[in-house]
């Protein structure tokens, strides 16, 4: 009985040296020995005495003991109030269409040009400890290391965002999250708000349709929400929406498998990202771009630029740009997963951002998360700067890091003592000032239920929609009832059918 036990210990650490998430054991065979004399975060060399023992003795004067301690309480930041949970990697993107017709950004300047990117895949509610299968909007954030500084687009798996009215977001959080009294999440706060909020019902079709939990981050889509204003090469203003289709295809869960997985892997996501690189299974996605002009705005019939629509793929086909791939792990989570900083605000020359009201406030707020959480400097994390262009930039002082801190240059602008100056554009453009009308979706959602779903997935969306409304007040189902009717009269129905069919049983 010994001899197997341990043939099947010895059979496990075999196969666990082929897996690149059993990552600590991949560091052992890398390594000869210890790699070096123990030391203090101050570099003063440990003896084995003050690393092992304390009793009896001086804890004061043990500068090991002293230095951990102190330290291990100070190793957490603030957790991320949505995006908690995440997984990211490293890689490229590679331009394989000419585009300059559209948009003279210099990362799409030239067939075959590469820009290095960093990646961040998220769960919008779920806590840091939480589960890579539940039922969640995902995050799918791309950071640009362009020519001309970092270009952020700060996406989701869904091609539509929550709300049009940028005021509503804080209490769209809010919902999800815990219950202020019970520390429980509570569907009577989520209903409560989709029910008064009714634009926000498109985003939860998707999310608890088949569509609501990927497998894993490597088959699922990204969307960049928002329509950007871009300038060509001859200066002429375009306006265009980003899509990442993944090459391996999309795939999803079933509720079902979702909960099993859950109950053995809550990492599973992660952990299929972190091994399939480690593995040399490179995931990839091709970047395609809706193309709008000017023209095509005025006479669109609809708000283009309504964050709770998607632009219809038939009428605005997507174009191709270029691919991007995924090659490298995190080296440590902590300091290029967890200290990755985006903002929709982060533009370079080419991209002018867009005009919406929610994408303004996503500029502001994204970067008071991390002045927040990072401290002034969080640019100056490494996973942060601006790796292919130099910065001159007048911010001194601060929380570290700081690094070089500007050095000797002047810290004011406008000086006389050869500081950094602005450039001039003779080409300089604004956004277009657009009005934006009260939100009124229910089209595109009915359009999904009739025509985007086939019969077993209407009936699963109902199911799932019954999952979650099921347990709430009697008053928020009805107001979920007459929401789902307007929809379509047969969604409506069957969940109020559904509905009445659990009290009956209850």
């Amino acid at each position: 009985m010994l001899r197997t036990s341990v043939l099947v210990v010895v059979a496990v650490i075999a196969n666990a040296q082929y897996d690149p998430a059993q990552q600590i054991v991949m560091f052992k065979q890398n390594t000869k020995g210890p790699i070096g004399i123990m030391t203090t975060s101050f570099g003063a060399p440990v003896e084995y005495t003050d690393a092992r023992i304390t009793l009896n003795r001086n804890l004061i004067h043990n500068k090991y003991f002293m230095d951990t301690l102190t330290h291990l309480v100070r190793e957490r930041i603030p957790e991320r109030v949505v995006h908690a949970k995440g997984a990211g990697a490293f890689g490229y993107f590679e331009v394989t269409n000419d585009i300059t017709d559209v948009c003279n950004a210099k990362l799409f300047s030239t067939v075959g040009k590469k820009t290095p990117v960093a990646t961040r895949f998220s769960l919008v509610v779920a806590e840091r400890g939480g589960v890579d299968t539940s039922r969640d909007v995902r995050g799918f954030a791309i950071k640009f290391y362009t020519d001309d500084g970092n270009f952020d687009i700060v996406g989701l798996d869904t091609p539509v965002f929550a709300n049009k009215d940028p005021v509503l977001f804080t209490s769209f959080a809010r919902a999800q999250k815990r219950n202020p009294a019970t520390n429980l999440q509570d569907g009577n706060m989520l209903w409560d708000y989709i029910t008064l909020n009714p634009e926000t019902l498109h985003i939860f079709m998707s999310v608890f349709s088949d569509r609501g939990i990927p497998d894993g981050f490597r088959r699922m889509p990204g969307f960049g929400i928002h329509t950007y204003e871009v300038l060509n090469k001859h200066n002429v203003k375009h306006f265009i929406r980003f899509h990442f289709t993944p090459d391996a295809g999309i795939k999803n869960l079933f509720t079902e498998d979702a909960r099993k997985i859950a109950a053995e892997d809550p990492d599973y996501a992660t952990r299929d990202l972190y091994r399939a690189i480690g593995n040399g299974e490179y995931p990839s996605w091709t970047m395609g771009i809706q193309v709008l002009t000017m023209n095509d705005v005025k006479k669109a019939g609809f708000d283009v630029f309504d964050v709770t629509k998607v632009l219809p793929l038939e009428k605005y086909p997507l174009r191709p740009v270029g691919k991007l791939v995924l090659n490298k792990n995190p080296i440590n989570y902590f300091a290029e997963i967890e200290q990755l900083a985006f903002c929709p605000g982060n533009l370079v020359p080419g991209i002018l951002g867009a005009p919406d009201k929610v994408f303004e406030a996503r500029t502001f707020s994204y970067r008071d998360a991390q002045y927040y959480r990072l401290g002034a400097n969080f640019n100056k994390i490494h996973v942060n700067c601006p790796i292919q262009s130099a910065v001159y930039a007048y911010n001194r002082d601060g929380d570290p890091p700081t690094k070089e801190n500007g050095r000797d240059s002047p810290n004011y602008y406008p000086n006389s003592f050869n500081g950094a100056v602005p450039y001039a554009s003779k080409w300089r453009v604004d956004l277009v000032d657009i009005y934006q009308d009260a939100p009124n979706n229910f089209a595109q959602m009915t359009e999904m239920y009739v025509n985007e779903l086939s019969k077993e997935e209407r009936s699963r969306l109902v199911q799932n929609i019954l999952y979650s409304l099921g347990p709430v007040a009697g008053f928020l189902q009805e107001r979920a009832v007459k929401l789902f009717t307007i929809i379509h009269p047969d969604l409506g129905r069957r969940i109020e059918q559904g509905l009445a069919f659990n009290k009956t049983v209850g």
